[in-house]
């Protein structure tokens, strides 16, 4: 399990800031970013929703595929989340990259402030081909990520525990090394102090302005 619930921020704004098509056009890489991507339809606009605490933070769709661009939030002033398209529905030519947003894998491989995925998986299925594939292409970029099952609240506790296991089982194995993993369900916020807990761990301390002694949050934040 990653994160902790005691060091779970409080979320006292998360504003909307810009759309972006692909890397060039994002924002300036000023904050610490977290990014969140899943199979399209997996839930990810209903977490985001949730972590944020506002019900249209994200927009929320039975269509799958509906988001289209890089969505970047500001989150309490000092850090951004990242709405990424999901994957599934693109057309694209997959080479060695899975079948999923050209722009999303140039974010993932080249935004110098990204400091980890959020990869979503659905609790309620078996391992499906288009995780397995995109996992297996996140590992080779040698970037951070952690797994977060979805939904879990649509299945008993045991149910959803057998089925978090079961895919540990088939996938992990194939992953060096394994991610972390986070429960969660968007309807009664399970994982939310997990997941704010460990981006609370990962955000870098605050520099003190030596001429009032306040606090200001770091410029610049790259990857290690």
């Amino acid at each position: 399990m990653a994160g902790h619930p005691s060091l779970a921020m409080k979320i006292h704004s998360a504003l909307f800031e810009v759309s972006a098509p692909n890397l060039s056009l994002c924002p300036s890489p000023t904050l610490p970013e977290f990014a969140f991507i899943g199979r399209s339809n997996v839930g990810k606009s209903s977490l985001i929703n949730m972590l944020a605490g506002k019900h249209d933070l994200a927009r929320v769709s039975d269509l799958p595929g509906k988001t289209k661009l890089i969505n970047f939030f500001t989150m309490n002033g000092t850090w951004r989340l990242v709405d990424l398209p999901g994957y599934g529905y693109a057309h694209v030519a997959k080479s060695d990259r899975a079948d999923f947003n050209e722009a999303v894998a140039d974010y993932i491989e080249g935004r110098e402030n990204l400091l980890c995925t959020f990869v979503l998986i659905d609790a309620r299925l078996e391992p499906q081909p288009i995780d397995i594939e995109f996992l297996h292409w996140i590992v080779g970029t040698g970037v951070k990520f952690l797994l977060v099952f979805t939904k879990t609240d649509k299945l008993s506790a045991n149910q959803a525990s057998t089925n978090m296991a079961a895919f540990k089982r088939a996938v992990f194995p194939e992953l060096d090394p394994p991610p972390a993993v986070i429960a969660s369900s968007a309807k009664n916020k399970l994982g939310r102090p997990e997941i704010l807990g460990y981006i609370a761990q990962q955000l870098p301390p605050p520099i003190k302005r030596k001429d009032k002694g306040e606090a200001m949050p770091m410029l610049k934040w790259l990857k290690p």
